[in-house]
C-alpha cells in the first residue's frame, strides 16, 4: 500500500511511476508494473482502473504531490481521472526496473518460441522443431524481442532470421479425418482444440468424417493424442493444398 506524508519521498511498495510530460509539466500516475506492461504492449480491453494503485493524479508521486485539478483540465481537456490516467499510461513512459523489463521480454520470449514450434515444421521431414531447438537458433540469429510487436508478427520475422540456420517454415495443413462411432465425441473435443473444422458429415454407421485446418507443428500432437484415445482406431489423411 502507498502511504502519503506531506513533501517526504515515499516507499511505492510494488507499484512503479508512470510519467507522462506536456512542456514543462509532469503528470504521474502508479500503476501496477505487470498490468501496465501487458496493457500496452498486448492486451488495450484491460480496465484502466485495474492496472491503477490508487486514482490520484501527481505532478511528483514519490513526494506524494497531487497534480492541480486546474492544470490537469487544461492539458487533458477533462478532469476524468481515468482518461487522464489512460493518456499518462498510453503515451508516457512506464519506471521499470531492469529485471522486470528482462522478466517481461522473457516471458514473452517464450510465448515466441511456443508459437513457432506449434505453427512450423522442418520442411526436410515434415516435422516440428522442439522450443529448445528453435531458441538456439534464435540466440545465434542475435534476435531481439520488440514488446511492441504481436507474437505472431515477430514469429514471422524471427523465421525469416532463423532460416538460414535451421530449415523451418511456417506452415499450415488440411487433414481429412474420420472418427469410429465409440470414439466421436472425446475425440471431436480434442480436435477442436486443435483445429479448426472446415466441414464434416456424420456416416451411417455412426463415424464421423471431418476435413480440418491446422498449424503444421501440431499435426504430431493431435496424432498422438487421438492414437492414446481411440487406441489406434481413427483414419487420418494429409490433404494436397
Amino acid at each position: 500500500m502507498v502511504s502519503i506524508r506531506g513533501d517526504k519521498r515515499i516507499d511505492l511498495g510494488n507499484a512503479v511511476i508512470a510519467r507522462y510530460e506536456i512542456g514543462n509539466k509532469k503528470f504521474e500516475v502508479l500503476v501496477d508494473p505487470k498490468k501496465a506492461w501487458t496493457y500496452i504492449y498486448k492486451d488495450k480491453n484491460i480496465d484502466i482502473r485495474d492496472i491503477l494503485i490508487g486514482f490520484t493524479i501527481f505532478d511528483d508521486a514519490l513526494r506524494g504531490r497531487k497534480a492541480s485539478s486546474e492544470v490537469i483540465k487544461n492539458e487533458f481537456q477533462t478532469d476524468d481521472e481515468f482518461e487522464v490516467a489512460r493518456t499518462i499510461i498510453e503515451k508516457g513512459t512506464i519506471q521499470i526496473t531492469a529485471e522486470m523489463r528482462r522478466e517481461f521480454t522473457a516471458e514473452l520470449r517464450k510465448k515466441i518460441i511456443s508459437f513457432i514450434s506449434r505453427n512450423a515444421i522442418n520442411p526436410k521431414n515434415n516435422l516440428p522443431h522442439p522450443p529448445d531447438r528453435i531458441e538456439r537458433a534464435m540466440e545465434e540469429a542475435r534476435v531481439n524481442i520488440d514488446p511492441r510487436k504481436e507474437v505472431a508478427e515477430q514469429a514471422r520475422e524471427i523465421v525469416k532470421k532463423i532460416t538460414p540456420i535451421l530449415p523451418i517454415r511456417l506452415e499450415r495443413v488440411s487433414i481429412a479425418i474420420r472418427i469410429p462411432a465409440e470414439h466421436t465425441g472425446k475425440a471431436y473435443n480434442v480436435i477442436a482444440r486443435y483445429a479448426e473444422i472446415n466441414k464434416d458429415e456424420w456416416q451411417a454407421d455412426g463415424s464421423w468424417i471431418a476435413v480440418i485446418d491446422l498449424p503444421a507443428g501440431l499435426q504430431v500432437e493431435i496424432q498422438n493424442e487421438l492414437n492414446t484415445l481411440t487406441k489406434g482406431k481413427f483414419e487420418l489423411k494429409k490433404l494436397k493444398k
